[in-house]
C-alpha cells in the first residue's frame, strides 16, 4: 500500500466529495442530527483511504485528530449552517491557530420520499492550513493594532475587550508573543465556549483565493 500524503489526500477529497453526490444513504433519510451525517460520511471516507493506504484511521486518542499523521482534523458539515464544534485547548488557538489543518466537506443533504433514502450533494470540499485555522475577526484586529504602531498594553486591552477565557498572567504572556512574531491571518469565525464552535463560511468563500485555503472541490 502506498503511503497516505497531504497531496494524495487532497486528490482522494476530490474524488470521494464526487462519487458520494451521487449515492443514496438509506442510513440518513429524515436524519437532521448534522452530527450523525458528519460521523457517517467521515467513516466512509475514512474507510476508504483504508482500502488504498497505509495508515492509522482510528485516530488518536491523545491528538483527538481523524488523521494525525497527517495532522489534519475532517469536518464535514451543511450548507444551511457551515460550522462545527472541535476541542477546546487553549485561547491562544484563536489567535495562533488551532494547531492542525482542516478538510471540511460542506453539502446539501436531500431526501427521496420514493426511495426512503437521503442524498449528499457535496458543494464545497477546502483545505485549511493550520496557519489559517485562527480567527478572523480577531487576528485582523490584532494585525491592524501591530501596524498601527500598538504596545503592550494596547494588545492587552485588544484581548480582554474579546473576553477571552484565559487569566491574566496568560494574557500578559500572549500579548508579549504576539508583539514579537508574525501573527498569521487567520480564516475561521471562532467562538469562545467550553468547546470551540467553527464557522466555515469565509474558508468556502475564500477558498483558492488566499494562500492556505485551498479549493479541493
Amino acid at each position: 500500500m502506498s503511503v497516505l500524503t497531504i497531496k494524495k489526500l487532497l486528490e482522494e477529497a476530490a474524488i470521494f466529495a464526487i462519487s458520494e453526490s451521487k449515492v443514496t444513504h438509506e442510513l440518513l433519510y429524515g436524519v437532521t442530527d448534522g452530527k450523525a451525517v458528519g460521523t457517517h460520511i467521515e467513516k466512509l471516507f475514512r474507510s476508504s483511504l483504508e482500502t488504498k493506504y497505509d495508515f492509522s484511521v482510528k485516530g488518536n486518542v491523545a491528538s483527538g485528530l481523524d488523521l494525525p499523521t497527517l495532522n489534519v482534523d475532517i469536518k464535514t458539515t451543511s450548507i444551511r449552517q457551515p460550522q462545527s464544534s472541535c476541542p477546546f485547548r487553549s485561547a491562544r488557538q484563536k489567535i495562533f491557530g488551532l494547531g492542525y489543518h482542516l478538510l471540511v466537506f460542506v453539502y446539501e443533504k436531500k431526501d427521496d420520499i420514493k426511495t426512503k433514502a437521503g442524498r449528499l450533494n457535496f458543494l464545497h470540499t477546502v483545505f485549511v492550513q493550520q496557519e489559517r485555522t485562527a480567527d478572523f475577526t480577531l487576528t485582523k484586529l490584532l494585525n491592524d493594532a501591530k501596524k498601527a504602531g500598538a504596545n503592550k498594553e494596547d494588545i492587552v486591552s485588544i484581548l480582554n475587550d474579546r473576553n477571552l477565557p484565559v487569566d491574566e498572567i496568560e494574557v500578559e504572556k500572549i500579548a508579549e508573543e504576539i508583539l514579537l512574531k508574525k501573527l498569521d491571518q487567520g480564516y475561521l469565525t471562532i467562538s469562545n465556549a467550553l468547546q470551540w464552535r467553527l464557522q466555515y463560511q469565509r474558508v468556502i468563500d475564500f477558498a483558492g483565493k488566499e494562500k492556505g485555503i485551498l479549493k479541493v472541490g
